[in-house]
């Protein structure tokens, strides 16, 4: 793998994975369509750790705020008193469904449907969501008043991105869309709910170097890499944050279905 190949692979990673356009899907076609040379175990935990620090330090002081709130909740004993625990306590919640499944049938998702031609099927299925999405947009919630109920549903929408193809920010939007939220806190909760997946898929990779026998590339190939995953996440996760703000999720899903339709014609042919 080229210095170049390295960084481009970040790059994709970091902003599909924020995005809602699918990194799995675009990491199991692209490659394939332009002849790129696949990532190795390495190189695949450590793009999902630059994209892991990307969302660390873009949500820092929620995040910091959320932990203080949740210690201060069960040393005095009232969990759901303050309003940044009670959130930390539904984001655990909305990350059970993806967690468990995750945990037991990863290698079976990777193995049956990541396929080039699968994940573009799927982007397709990433588009509906994303106009249905829109259709549902009710904007009557808040984050604050949020039920277990809320987060489990998104929860279990973002189950469904362990399906390559279908995006992990797209499906917790509409989850959060469906719910009540407008589209800047259903984007918000959305990255919030995949800071415990995200950190277990990155978790997971890191692990996997373990079980490598010394490194197929050069250090600064597998820096460029994690940089790079690292740089493009974090402008993303502003860039759509920004975005649904004043603009819809048509546009990502009119991508999705343009892209998905020409991979899975030219993966068949």
């Amino acid at each position: 793998m080229t210095l170049i190949e390295a960084i481009i692979l970040g790059i994709i990673q970091g902003a599909t994975e924020f995005l809602p356009i699918s990194s799995s899907g675009h990491l199991a076609i692209l490659p394939e369509l332009f002849s790129m040379t696949a990532p190795d175990l390495t190189m695949a935990g450590l793009v999902h750790a630059g994209t892991l620090l990307a969302v660390l330090i873009y949500f820092r002081e929620d995040i910091g705020a959320i932990l203080k709130a949740f210690w201060r909740g069960i040393r005095g004993r009232q969990p759901w008193a303050e309003p940044e625990s009670r959130l930390g306590w539904l984001i655990l919640l909305g990350s059970i469904p993806v967690g468990i499944v995750g945990i037991l049938f990863s290698d079976f998702f990777d193995e049956v449907f990541g396929t080039p031609a699968v994940a573009a099927g799927f982007l397709l299925v990433t588009a509906v969501l994303l106009i249905l999405g829109e259709r549902l947009l009710s904007g009557e919630k808040s984050t604050g008043q949020l039920t277990w109920v809320d987060a489990l549903v998104v929860g279990l929408f973002q189950m469904l991105a362990l399906f390559p193809g279908i995006s992990r920010s797209g499906s917790t939007i509409v989850g959060g869309l469906l719910r009540g939220l407008d589209r800047p806190e259903a984007a918000r909760f959305g990255f919030l709910i995949g800071i415990p997946a995200i950190g277990g898929a990155g978790l997971l990779s890191i692990l996997d170097l373990f079980a490598v026998d010394g490194f197929v590339y050069g250090w600064s190939v597998y820096l460029a890499a994690f940089f790079a995953a690292g740089i493009s996440g974090y402008i993303c996760i502003h860039a759509l944050l920004t975005w649904v703000k004043n603009h819809g999720l048509t546009v990502f899903a009119v991508y999705c279905a343009i892209f998905g339709v020409v991979a899975l014609v030219l993966t068949l042919m």
